[in-house]
Protein backbone atom coordinates (compact mmCIF):
# COMPACT_ATOMS: atom_id res chain seq x y z
CA UNK A 1 0.00 0.00 0.00
CA UNK A 2 1.29 3.44 -0.93
CA UNK A 3 -0.07 6.70 0.49
CA UNK A 4 0.35 10.23 -0.87
CA UNK A 5 -1.24 13.27 0.73
CA UNK A 6 -1.63 16.83 -0.54
CA UNK A 7 -3.46 19.80 0.98
CA UNK A 8 -5.16 22.55 -1.00
CA UNK A 9 -5.37 25.89 0.82
CA UNK A 10 -7.61 27.60 -1.72
CA UNK A 11 -10.31 26.18 -4.05
CA UNK A 12 -8.43 27.61 -7.03
CA UNK A 13 -5.37 25.52 -6.08
CA UNK A 14 -7.14 22.16 -6.32
CA UNK A 15 -5.94 21.40 -9.84
CA UNK A 16 -2.36 22.15 -8.87
CA UNK A 17 -2.65 20.00 -5.75
CA UNK A 18 -4.04 17.03 -7.66
CA UNK A 19 -1.32 17.44 -10.30
CA UNK A 20 1.11 16.14 -7.68
CA UNK A 21 -0.65 12.78 -8.03
CA UNK A 22 -0.25 12.63 -11.82
CA UNK A 23 1.34 9.40 -12.97
CA UNK A 24 0.99 7.69 -9.59
CA UNK A 25 -1.03 4.49 -9.13
CA UNK A 26 -4.34 5.58 -7.64
CA UNK A 27 -7.01 3.22 -6.33
CA UNK A 28 -8.80 5.36 -3.74
CA UNK A 29 -8.90 9.12 -3.26
CA UNK A 30 -10.10 10.25 0.18
CA UNK A 31 -11.16 13.91 0.18
CA UNK A 32 -12.17 15.95 3.24
CA UNK A 33 -12.65 19.65 2.58
CA UNK A 34 -14.43 22.84 3.50
CA UNK A 35 -17.70 23.79 1.84
CA UNK A 36 -15.95 26.40 -0.33
CA UNK A 37 -13.95 23.64 -2.00
CA UNK A 38 -16.87 21.29 -2.59
CA UNK A 39 -18.95 24.04 -4.21
CA UNK A 40 -16.16 25.52 -6.35
CA UNK A 41 -16.23 24.78 -10.13
CA UNK A 42 -12.51 23.93 -10.01
CA UNK A 43 -13.28 21.04 -7.67
CA UNK A 44 -15.45 19.14 -10.13
CA UNK A 45 -13.10 19.97 -13.01
CA UNK A 46 -10.09 18.61 -11.14
CA UNK A 47 -11.93 15.41 -10.25
CA UNK A 48 -12.94 14.86 -13.87
CA UNK A 49 -9.26 14.79 -14.82
CA UNK A 50 -8.39 11.91 -12.49
CA UNK A 51 -7.44 8.52 -13.99
CA UNK A 52 -10.42 6.33 -14.91
CA UNK A 53 -11.23 3.74 -12.27
CA UNK A 54 -10.21 5.90 -9.32
CA UNK A 55 -12.62 5.36 -6.43
CA UNK A 56 -13.68 8.69 -4.88
CA UNK A 57 -14.79 9.00 -1.27
CA UNK A 58 -15.15 11.94 1.10
CA UNK A 59 -17.28 14.78 2.35
CA UNK A 60 -17.46 18.40 3.40
CA UNK A 61 -16.38 19.18 6.94
CA UNK A 62 -16.57 21.35 10.02
CA UNK A 63 -12.76 21.32 10.10
CA UNK A 64 -10.06 19.31 8.32
CA UNK A 65 -7.54 17.01 10.02
CA UNK A 66 -4.05 16.08 8.81
CA UNK A 67 -0.63 15.46 10.36
CA UNK A 68 -0.24 19.24 10.45
CA UNK A 69 -3.18 19.47 12.87
CA UNK A 70 -6.61 21.05 12.41
CA UNK A 71 -7.45 23.50 9.63
CA UNK A 72 -10.53 25.37 8.45
CA UNK A 73 -11.15 26.28 4.82
CA UNK A 74 -8.73 23.74 3.32
CA UNK A 75 -9.05 20.42 1.48
CA UNK A 76 -7.05 17.36 2.56
CA UNK A 77 -6.60 14.87 -0.29
CA UNK A 78 -5.16 11.43 0.42
CA UNK A 79 -4.38 9.00 -2.40
CA UNK A 80 -4.09 5.28 -1.60
CA UNK A 81 -2.76 2.58 -3.90
CA UNK A 82 -3.55 -0.92 -2.64
CA UNK A 83 -1.59 -4.05 -3.49
CA UNK A 84 -3.89 -6.68 -1.97
CA UNK A 85 -7.22 -4.99 -1.19
CA UNK A 86 -10.19 -4.85 -3.53
CA UNK A 87 -12.68 -1.96 -3.52
CA UNK A 88 -16.46 -1.91 -4.02
CA UNK A 89 -17.71 1.70 -4.32
CA UNK A 90 -21.36 2.45 -3.56
CA UNK A 91 -23.67 5.47 -3.64
CA UNK A 92 -27.36 6.14 -3.15
CA UNK A 93 -29.61 9.19 -2.95
CA UNK A 94 -31.02 9.88 0.52
CA UNK A 95 -34.68 10.85 0.12
CA UNK A 96 -35.16 12.50 3.50
CA UNK A 97 -34.64 11.40 7.10
CA UNK A 98 -37.29 8.64 6.90
CA UNK A 99 -35.30 7.02 4.06
CA UNK A 100 -32.17 6.52 6.20
CA UNK A 101 -32.62 2.81 6.96
CA UNK A 102 -33.59 2.01 3.36
CA UNK A 103 -30.60 4.01 2.10
CA UNK A 104 -28.38 1.85 4.29
CA UNK A 105 -29.96 -1.27 2.81
CA UNK A 106 -29.24 0.00 -0.70
CA UNK A 107 -25.60 0.67 0.20
CA UNK A 108 -25.33 -2.77 1.79
CA UNK A 109 -26.60 -4.52 -1.32
CA UNK A 110 -24.07 -2.68 -3.50
CA UNK A 111 -21.04 -3.60 -1.37
CA UNK A 112 -21.89 -7.09 -0.12
CA UNK A 113 -19.31 -9.68 -1.17
CA UNK A 114 -18.01 -13.00 0.19
CA UNK A 115 -14.65 -11.42 1.04
CA UNK A 116 -15.96 -8.08 2.38
CA UNK A 117 -13.87 -7.20 5.44
CA UNK A 118 -14.80 -3.59 6.31
CA UNK A 119 -16.77 -0.55 5.11
CA UNK A 120 -16.03 3.16 4.97
CA UNK A 121 -19.21 5.25 4.72
CA UNK A 122 -20.01 8.98 4.71
CA UNK A 123 -23.45 10.54 4.73
CA UNK A 124 -25.02 14.00 4.69
CA UNK A 125 -24.85 15.81 8.01
CA UNK A 126 -28.41 17.13 7.91
CA UNK A 127 -31.82 15.54 7.29
CA UNK A 128 -30.51 12.08 8.15
CA UNK A 129 -30.95 9.53 10.91
CA UNK A 130 -27.40 8.25 11.18
CA UNK A 131 -28.14 5.32 13.46
CA UNK A 132 -30.87 4.07 11.10
CA UNK A 133 -28.41 4.36 8.20
CA UNK A 134 -25.87 2.16 9.98
CA UNK A 135 -28.56 -0.35 10.98
CA UNK A 136 -29.69 -0.54 7.38
CA UNK A 137 -26.19 -1.39 6.12
CA UNK A 138 -25.68 -3.98 8.87
CA UNK A 139 -29.01 -5.63 8.05
CA UNK A 140 -27.57 -6.59 4.65
CA UNK A 141 -23.86 -7.29 5.30
CA UNK A 142 -24.19 -8.59 8.87
CA UNK A 143 -23.04 -7.16 12.18
CA UNK A 144 -19.63 -8.90 12.02
CA UNK A 145 -18.32 -6.55 9.29
CA UNK A 146 -17.05 -3.30 10.86
CA UNK A 147 -18.45 -0.04 9.49
CA UNK A 148 -16.63 3.24 10.13
CA UNK A 149 -16.98 6.78 8.81
CA UNK A 150 -19.11 9.77 9.65
CA UNK A 151 -21.61 12.45 8.69
CA UNK A 152 -20.53 15.49 6.68
CA UNK A 153 -20.27 19.02 8.07
CA UNK A 154 -20.63 22.53 6.75
CA UNK A 155 -18.47 24.52 9.12
CA UNK A 156 -21.03 24.42 11.92
CA UNK A 157 -23.87 26.03 9.95
CA UNK A 158 -26.05 22.85 9.79
CA UNK A 159 -27.64 23.99 6.52
CA UNK A 160 -26.22 22.04 3.56
CA UNK A 161 -23.48 19.43 3.47
CA UNK A 162 -21.87 17.48 0.63
CA UNK A 163 -20.50 14.02 0.00
CA UNK A 164 -18.18 12.73 -2.71
CA UNK A 165 -18.59 9.29 -4.23
CA UNK A 166 -18.56 7.39 -7.47
CA UNK A 167 -21.25 9.68 -8.92
CA UNK A 168 -19.42 12.86 -7.95
CA UNK A 169 -20.41 15.62 -5.53
CA UNK A 170 -23.92 15.60 -4.02
CA UNK A 171 -25.81 17.28 -1.20
CA UNK A 172 -28.09 14.26 -0.62
CA UNK A 173 -26.05 11.11 -1.28
CA UNK A 174 -24.71 8.44 1.04
CA UNK A 175 -21.36 7.18 -0.26
CA UNK A 176 -19.29 4.18 0.72
CA UNK A 177 -16.45 1.87 -0.23
CA UNK A 178 -16.33 -1.80 0.71
CA UNK A 179 -12.83 -3.09 1.47
CA UNK A 180 -12.34 -6.69 0.38
CA UNK A 181 -9.71 -9.39 0.69
CA UNK A 182 -7.61 -11.13 3.32
CA UNK A 183 -4.74 -8.72 2.70
CA UNK A 184 -6.55 -5.91 4.56
CA UNK A 185 -5.37 -4.86 7.99
CA UNK A 186 -8.03 -2.88 9.84
CA UNK A 187 -8.27 -1.34 13.29
CA UNK A 188 -10.72 1.02 14.99
CA UNK A 189 -11.18 2.93 18.22
CA UNK A 190 -13.82 5.24 19.66
CA UNK A 191 -13.86 7.26 22.86
CA UNK A 192 -15.47 10.42 24.20
CA UNK A 193 -14.16 12.02 27.38
CA UNK A 194 -17.41 13.75 28.37
CA UNK A 195 -18.64 13.81 31.97
CA UNK A 196 -22.24 13.56 33.22
CA UNK A 197 -24.05 16.15 35.29
CA UNK A 198 -27.57 16.32 36.67
CA UNK A 199 -29.89 13.38 37.34
CA UNK A 200 -30.85 10.57 34.99
CA UNK A 201 -34.13 11.39 33.22
CA UNK A 202 -36.62 8.84 31.92
CA UNK A 203 -37.59 9.04 28.25
CA UNK A 204 -41.36 9.18 28.42
CA UNK A 205 -42.11 10.10 24.82
CA UNK A 206 -39.93 9.80 21.73
CA UNK A 207 -40.09 8.71 18.13
CA UNK A 208 -36.90 7.63 16.38
CA UNK A 209 -34.45 10.48 16.87
CA UNK A 210 -37.04 13.02 18.09
CA UNK A 211 -37.28 13.46 21.87
CA UNK A 212 -40.61 14.89 23.05
CA UNK A 213 -40.70 14.28 26.80
CA UNK A 214 -38.42 13.52 29.74
CA UNK A 215 -40.02 12.55 33.05
CA UNK A 216 -43.37 13.58 31.59
CA UNK A 217 -42.26 17.16 30.81
CA UNK A 218 -41.50 18.70 27.41
CA UNK A 219 -37.88 17.80 26.67
CA UNK A 220 -37.03 21.26 25.34
CA UNK A 221 -38.30 22.90 28.53
CA UNK A 222 -36.10 20.71 30.74
CA UNK A 223 -33.12 21.17 28.44
CA UNK A 224 -33.41 24.96 28.48
CA UNK A 225 -33.66 24.93 32.25
CA UNK A 226 -30.33 23.14 32.54
CA UNK A 227 -28.59 25.28 29.91
CA UNK A 228 -29.53 28.60 31.51
CA UNK A 229 -28.03 31.48 29.51
CA UNK A 230 -26.71 29.01 26.90
CA UNK A 231 -30.32 28.28 25.90
CA UNK A 232 -30.46 31.58 24.00
CA UNK A 233 -27.99 30.13 21.48
CA UNK A 234 -29.90 26.94 20.69
CA UNK A 235 -29.58 24.83 18.64
CA UNK A 236 -25.87 25.67 18.22
CA UNK A 237 -25.20 25.55 21.98
CA UNK A 238 -26.62 22.02 22.03
CA UNK A 239 -23.24 20.83 20.73
CA UNK A 240 -21.76 21.73 24.10
CA UNK A 241 -24.31 19.77 26.15
CA UNK A 242 -25.10 16.36 24.62
CA UNK A 243 -27.01 13.49 26.21
CA UNK A 244 -25.52 10.21 27.41
CA UNK A 245 -27.77 7.22 26.79
CA UNK A 246 -28.25 5.12 29.94
CA UNK A 247 -29.46 1.62 30.63
CA UNK A 248 -32.18 0.63 33.10
CA UNK A 249 -29.57 0.69 35.87
CA UNK A 250 -28.76 4.34 34.98
CA UNK A 251 -25.25 3.37 33.86
CA UNK A 252 -23.97 4.79 30.57
CA UNK A 253 -24.04 2.37 27.61
CA UNK A 254 -21.31 4.20 25.69
CA UNK A 255 -23.47 6.19 23.26
CA UNK A 256 -23.84 9.98 23.23
CA UNK A 257 -26.46 11.94 21.32
CA UNK A 258 -26.01 15.50 20.07
CA UNK A 259 -28.91 17.96 19.72
CA UNK A 260 -29.15 19.00 16.07
CA UNK A 261 -32.32 21.05 16.26
CA UNK A 262 -35.27 22.15 18.38
CA UNK A 263 -38.99 22.48 17.69
CA UNK A 264 -40.39 25.28 19.83
CA UNK A 265 -44.00 24.53 18.88
CA UNK A 266 -43.78 20.89 19.98
CA UNK A 267 -41.27 21.40 22.77
CA UNK A 268 -39.07 18.69 21.25
CA UNK A 269 -35.40 18.07 20.59
CA UNK A 270 -34.09 16.63 17.31
CA UNK A 271 -31.13 14.35 18.01
CA UNK A 272 -28.44 13.12 15.61
CA UNK A 273 -29.44 9.48 16.10
CA UNK A 274 -32.13 7.27 17.58
CA UNK A 275 -32.57 6.78 21.32
CA UNK A 276 -34.15 4.01 23.37
CA UNK A 277 -37.82 4.93 23.73
CA UNK A 278 -37.85 3.24 27.15
CA UNK A 279 -34.40 4.32 28.28
CA UNK A 280 -32.82 7.09 30.32
CA UNK A 281 -30.74 10.15 29.39
CA UNK A 282 -28.31 12.34 31.32
CA UNK A 283 -26.71 15.62 30.26
CA UNK A 284 -22.97 15.77 29.60
CA UNK A 285 -20.26 18.42 29.57
CA UNK A 286 -16.50 18.31 29.05
CA UNK A 287 -13.13 19.96 29.54
CA UNK A 288 -10.34 20.09 26.97
CA UNK A 289 -8.08 17.83 29.03
CA UNK A 290 -10.77 15.14 29.28
CA UNK A 291 -11.43 15.27 25.53
CA UNK A 292 -7.72 15.03 24.68
CA UNK A 293 -7.43 12.01 26.98
CA UNK A 294 -10.42 10.50 25.17
CA UNK A 295 -8.74 10.95 21.78
CA UNK A 296 -5.62 9.27 23.10
CA UNK A 297 -7.70 6.34 24.39
CA UNK A 298 -9.35 5.95 20.95
CA UNK A 299 -5.93 5.88 19.29
CA UNK A 300 -4.62 3.30 21.72
CA UNK A 301 -7.65 1.09 21.05
CA UNK A 302 -7.18 1.32 17.27
CA UNK A 303 -3.43 0.73 17.50
CA UNK A 304 -4.01 -2.26 19.77
CA UNK A 305 -6.12 -3.95 17.06
CA UNK A 306 -3.85 -3.05 14.18
CA UNK A 307 -0.90 -5.12 13.02
CA UNK A 308 0.86 -4.05 9.81
CA UNK A 309 4.51 -3.55 9.00
CA UNK A 310 3.80 -1.44 5.92
CA UNK A 311 2.35 2.01 5.42
CA UNK A 312 -0.57 2.93 7.66
CA UNK A 313 -3.43 5.37 7.17
CA UNK A 314 -5.28 6.66 10.23
CA UNK A 315 -8.66 8.26 9.49
CA UNK A 316 -9.78 10.52 12.35
CA UNK A 317 -13.44 11.51 12.59
CA UNK A 318 -14.13 13.79 15.55
CA UNK A 319 -17.26 15.70 16.49
CA UNK A 320 -17.68 19.42 15.85
CA UNK A 321 -18.91 19.72 19.44
CA UNK A 322 -15.47 18.67 20.69
CA UNK A 323 -13.91 21.32 18.47
CA UNK A 324 -16.14 24.01 19.93
CA UNK A 325 -15.29 23.01 23.50
CA UNK A 326 -11.53 22.89 22.89
CA UNK A 327 -11.34 26.10 20.87
CA UNK A 328 -7.75 27.14 20.21
CA UNK A 329 -6.50 23.94 21.87
CA UNK A 330 -8.23 21.64 19.37
CA UNK A 331 -4.89 20.62 17.80
CA UNK A 332 -4.04 18.87 21.05
CA UNK A 333 -6.35 15.93 20.41
CA UNK A 334 -4.79 15.34 16.98
CA UNK A 335 -1.32 15.62 18.50
CA UNK A 336 -2.30 13.05 21.14
CA UNK A 337 -3.33 10.62 18.39
CA UNK A 338 -0.10 11.30 16.48
CA UNK A 339 1.94 10.55 19.59
CA UNK A 340 0.30 7.13 19.95
CA UNK A 341 1.21 6.20 16.36
CA UNK A 342 4.73 7.72 16.73
CA UNK A 343 4.62 9.26 13.24
CA UNK A 344 4.25 5.79 11.70
CA UNK A 345 0.85 6.62 10.22
CA UNK A 346 -0.42 9.20 7.75
CA UNK A 347 -3.25 11.12 9.42
CA UNK A 348 -6.35 12.40 7.66
CA UNK A 349 -9.94 13.10 8.69
CA UNK A 350 -12.44 15.78 9.63
CA UNK A 351 -14.78 17.26 12.23
CA UNK A 352 -18.22 15.81 11.70
CA UNK A 353 -21.90 15.88 12.65
CA UNK A 354 -21.79 12.21 13.66
CA UNK A 355 -19.16 9.48 13.93
CA UNK A 356 -19.62 5.86 12.83
CA UNK A 357 -17.68 3.02 14.43
CA UNK A 358 -18.01 -0.09 16.57
CA UNK A 359 -17.62 0.88 20.22
CA UNK A 360 -15.33 -2.07 20.96
CA UNK A 361 -13.80 -4.85 18.81
CA UNK A 362 -16.44 -7.36 17.80
CA UNK A 363 -19.40 -5.18 18.84
CA UNK A 364 -22.05 -3.93 16.43
CA UNK A 365 -21.46 -0.64 14.63
CA UNK A 366 -23.17 2.48 15.93
CA UNK A 367 -23.58 6.16 15.24
CA UNK A 368 -21.70 8.09 17.90
CA UNK A 369 -21.78 11.77 18.78
CA UNK A 370 -19.13 13.83 20.54
CA UNK A 371 -16.48 11.11 20.15
CA UNK A 372 -13.13 10.76 18.46
CA UNK A 373 -13.23 7.70 16.21
CA UNK A 374 -10.14 6.35 14.49
CA UNK A 375 -9.88 3.88 11.61
CA UNK A 376 -6.52 2.32 10.70
CA UNK A 377 -5.96 0.88 7.22
CA UNK A 378 -2.99 -1.17 6.05
CA UNK A 379 -2.05 -4.38 4.30
CA UNK A 380 -0.25 -7.60 5.18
Amino acid sequence: MQITQVISRQPSELGRALAVLAGRPLDLLLVFGAIDHFTHPAFRQALNELPPGTALLGCSTAGEISAAGVDDGTCCITAIDFDKVGLKPASTTLNGMDDSFAAGERIGRQIQAPDLKAVLVFGPGVRINGSALVDGISSIIGIAVPITGGLAGDGGAFRETFTLGRDGVSNNAVVAVGLCGDGLRFGHGSFGGWEPFGPARKVTRSEGNILYELDGEPALEIYKRYLGDHARSLPASGLLFPFAMLGDDHNAIGLIRTILGVDESLGSLILAGEIDANGYLRLMHASTDKLVNGAEAAAEAAAGMFRSAGETLAILVSCVGRKLVMGSRVDEEVEAVGDVFSNKATLTGFYSYGEISPFTPGSSCKLHNQTMTITCLGET
